[in-house]
């Protein structure tokens, strides 16, 4: 049990990071935003290049934040009966939604977007616009590291919901071996002085 926490810690150590630095992305897109309209509006220009780094910052905050988000449980969650459940009933619902959704869709995810990013690093794919950024291939990228980072979120939910699941059931276990052997325990009078009464009164009727 204690290496389904240990790789859970680590995980959610990763994604936490990873979103304290897309909190520097998304705050370098703010800004590039408002001198791209201040160009725009104030001096009649503006830079495509610019542009595309709002377009590259925009989607690795986006793509690459949804492992952050499911680690601090910002997704949208459709609550109806989960708030209900028991700490064993939650734990089976996110272990069974991580094996039967998340983790499958993250595999067709990075199979089906894997070809596309590979073909964009074939031949280093640029910008169409000559004043545009180029590094097209590193952006596509994004949509299979995107799977990969959601993918080991998810296992980090999956280890700590069987964690839950091991630890409630030790403690059932436990309850029960508890409760059998105080039952099997002989019955014991506390008090001497009834045991010797008895001895006495059995010899007199001996006598």
């Amino acid at each position: 049990m204690m290496f389904l926490l240990r790789t859970a810690g680590t995980l959610d150590r990763f994604a936490s990071r990873c979103g304290r630095l897309l909190a520097w992305f998304t705050l370098a897109m703010v800004l590039i935003q408002s001198l791209i309209v201040a160009l725009r509006y104030g001096f009649d220009g503006g830079s495509l290049a610019m542009q595309d780094a709002v377009t590259y910052l925009h989607g690795a905050a986006f793509m690459l934040g949804l492992a952050y988000a499911l680690q601090a449980n910002a997704h949208v969650r459709v609550d109806v009966f989960y708030r209900t459940l028991s700490a064993r009933g939650k734990a089976w619902v996110d272990a069974s939604g991580c094996l039967i959704f998340l983790l499958p869709l993250c595999a067709f995810i990075g199979y089906g977007s894997w070809q596309f990013a590979a073909s964009s690093w074939a031949v280093t794919e640029s910008s169409n616009s000559a004043d545009g950024l180029g590094g097209v291939y590193l952006l596509k990228s994004l949509i299979p590291l995107a799977a990969a980072t959601l993918m080991l979120q998810g296992l980090s939910q999956l280890a700590r919901a069987l964690h839950t699941l091991m630890q409630v059931e030790s403690d059932r276990g436990e309850a029960g071996a508890s409760a059998t052997g105080t039952a099997a325990e002989p019955a014991t009078d506390p008090r001497p002085e009834s045991r010797t009464l008895v001895r006495e009164v059995a010899g007199e009727a001996s006598a």
